[in-house]
């Protein structure tokens, strides 16, 4: 159940850091809101994933996909552009995630 609680956690803190962009340096106030709630409730999963799992291992899988997805979130919805470098970049995040569960470090 940890997994799915850091699991959600990530996706909590994609989409705070998509309203983050969208609210317009908190000029918008459904954005800001959503900015708080996602990060909120990011933060309240991530503490209860910690209360089984390891911190390294949390903080890393929490971090490296929730870059690897705002990155992905990036090239879609804003058009930001998708080079090789940015590619290998987030394939190297979640192999990194991937070795780091293989592991057995949890």
């Amino acid at each position: 159940m940890a997994f799915v609680f850091l699991l959600f956690a990530v996706i909590g803190e994609v989409f705070g850091s998509t309203m983050l962009k969208l609210s317009d340096g908190f000029r918008k106030l459904s954005a800001s809101l959503g900015v708080v709630a996602g990060y909120g409730i990011a933060f309240y999963l991530l503490s209860l994933a910690l209360k089984t799992l390891a911190l390294g291992t949390v903080y890393a899988i929490w971090a490296g996909l929730g870059t690897a997805l705002t990155a992905v979130i990036g090239v879609l919805l804003f058009k930001e552009k998708l080079n090789v470098r940015k590619g290998v970049g987030i394939a190297g995040i979640i192999l990194g995630v991937i070795l780091l569960n293989a592991s057995g470090s949890h």
